[in-house]
């Protein structure tokens, strides 16, 4: 059973940077194959995809937020980090990780999701 869990602070000031870690177990993030995504749910808005790294330790990120992204993995705790900065209040939401396979957008595992304000 492959099990993701998210943590990090629930508030960020703003222009600060919102890091949140997620920690697999149950899989190695260096399995072929498997992208380990970022997902958030802002309110009003449906799902929207953050950026992954994938089990070779590539990353790639939403070209809408890119210029403040950066994801990167500890591969010895089966963790990886995602790195938002210069943070709003538009960045509050839920924060989740999930996994897929191929980068398809069919996520098989997710983590329950973290909540983040951005506030002062």
């Amino acid at each position: 059973q492959v099990q993701l869990q998210e943590s990090g602070p629930g508030l960020v000031k703003p222009s600060q940077t919102l890091s949140l870690t997620c920690t697999v177990s149950g899989d190695s993030i260096t399995t072929n194959y498997y992208y380990w995504n970022w997902i958030r749910q802002v309110p009003g808005k449906g799902l929207e995809w953050v950026g992954v790294i994938n089990y070779a330790g590539s990353s790639f990120y939403s070209p809408y937020l890119k210029s403040r992204t950066s994801i990167s993995r500890d591969t010895s705790k089966n963790q990886f980090t995602l790195q938002l900065s210069s943070v709003t209040p538009e960045d509050t939401g839920v924060y989740y990780c999930a996994r897929d396979l191929k980068l398809t957008g069919a996520y098989d595992y997710w983590g329950q999701g973290t909540q983040v304000t951005v506030s002062s």
